[in-house]
């Protein structure tokens, strides 16, 4: 992985826990969701003119992709309905490059080397001591970690069929394009649907918010799907997910959810396991 692609993934990581921290600061989650996905479809829309329109060989994967998205954000809305911040995102992002790892050497034939493996293990490791640090003395809440873990699935897939969609469009800012055109409508048009006339009312006091994080939210994944196409999809997936460690620092500083020692100790082995797969690859 050259240091252009990392410091594009990074940048990624960044940005994506940013627009979950606006998406989770605001009260009314179907009026953020619908506000940051109708802002990534009019984005969408907005770059498709200045972008080549993605190969035939890419829209199965894209289609697809929008559908794995519309889930992913039902259960985004769940686990930050049921869930702390500081617990629900790192474990959300910590499921993800596991299974992308698995999937990319059964889909990809990208086999992960000795080290790049044990890397990826101790990443998850780590991943999983920050998303369960403060569990201990007081019962789990199942439900919100499994609406995590649920969305953790739905990451790897989504990021497994986008890599090699991207990989078959031709071009990346076409791609982003046109995935943000087709799945940004949904989740509006349902929240008209649902409210009627009163749409304009409960989206009013949350647009700044909803529409910041969509501009991040597209700004994410669209330096993330440039970077599938120049290095291997399981490091990228695992390094994207030190999201994690500015997830649970706004946590920490915004939402006055405890960090602690332990964190901090799962967060260092997070990036011990991501030197490890930058060396292998």
């Amino acid at each position: 992985m050259t240091p252009l692609v990392t410091a594009a993934v990074l940048l990624a990581a960044v940005t994506h826990a940013c627009w979950n921290a606006l998406a989770h600061q605001i009260t009314d989650k179907l009026a953020g969701f619908a506000l940051i996905s109708g802002g990534g479809l009019l984005i969408g829309l907005a770059l498709a003119p200045f972008a080549a329109f993605p190969a035939a060989a890419a829209w199965p994967y894209l289609l697809g992709s929008a559908v794995i998205h519309i889930a992913y954000y039902a259960l985004l809305m769940r686990s930050f309905r049921l869930g702390d911040f500081g617990q629900a995102y790192p474990i959300a992002r910590g499921t993800a490059p596991l299974v992308v790892t698995v999937l990319a050497a059964l889909l990809a034939d990208e086999v992960p080397d000795g080290r790049a493996a044990a890397g990826i293990a101790l990443a998850c490791a780590g991943l999983t001591g920050v998303a369960l640090w403060g569990l201990r003395g007081r019962r789990p809440d199942w439900a919100a970690i499994g609406a995590a873990l649920a969305t953790g699935l739905t990451i790897a897939a989504y990021t497994v069929v986008d890599g090699l969609g991207v990989r078959a469009s031709g071009s990346s800012l076409g791609y982003v394009a046109w995935l943000m055109a087709v799945q940004g409508a949904v989740l509006p048009t349902y929240a008209l649907w649902r409210w009627r006339g009163g749409t304009a009312a409960v989206l009013r006091p949350f647009a700044a918010l909803g529409l910041a994080g969509a501009a991040l939210s597209v700004a994410a994944y669209a330096l993330v799907l440039w970077a599938q196409t120049r290095a291997a999809l399981a490091p990228i997936a695992a390094l994207r997910e030190s999201s994690v460690i500015v997830g649970a620092a706004i946590g920490a500083v915004f939402f006055k959810e405890r960090f602690g020692v332990p964190r901090i100790a799962a967060a260092g082995l997070l990036v011990v396991g991501i030197g490890l797969m930058l060396h292998a690859g």
